[in-house]
């Protein structure tokens, strides 16, 4: 027996909650581009939308959480940089310390983070 719309599950992926947020917000894409100073585009957001793109780096999703006006934790969580509550304190520290800089290549990015471990295994020394 097929499912009707009634039944189906509610889509929880990233894009469909993004496209929830905006739609809540009455905004369009253009708008949205617009209040992200250009930082995501009105075509890159119908991607991320559409499930054409799952995991937007860390700056996209903090553009996003400050036009929404929700948590960028809760926006890092569902594009799976957060894994669990249990390490989600110290993931966010490190994302939040690392993505605070604008223009952090992966390189740097892998390097700060290995850096910050290796400060963490000299304090408990």
């Amino acid at each position: 027996m097929s499912k009707t719309a009634d039944q189906r599950t509610p889509d929880n992926s990233l894009g469909a909650h993004l496209a929830r947020l905006r739609d809540a917000a009455g905004l369009s894409l253009r708008q949205v581009e617009e209040a992200t100073k250009n930082e995501v585009s009105n075509a890159y957001l119908s991607q991320l939308e559409n499930n054409k793109i799952t995991k937007p780096s860390p700056n996209v999703l903090h553009a996003l959480s400050q036009v929404y006006k929700v948590s960028y934790e809760d926006l890092m969580r569902r594009a799976g940089y957060i894994t669990s509550d249990a390490d989600a304190e110290g993931r966010r520290q490190a994302k939040v310390a690392t993505f605070a800089i604008k223009d952090v290549t992966p390189e740097e990015e892998k390097s700060l983070l290995a850096y910050l471990a290796f400060i963490r295994q000299q304090k408990k020394k």
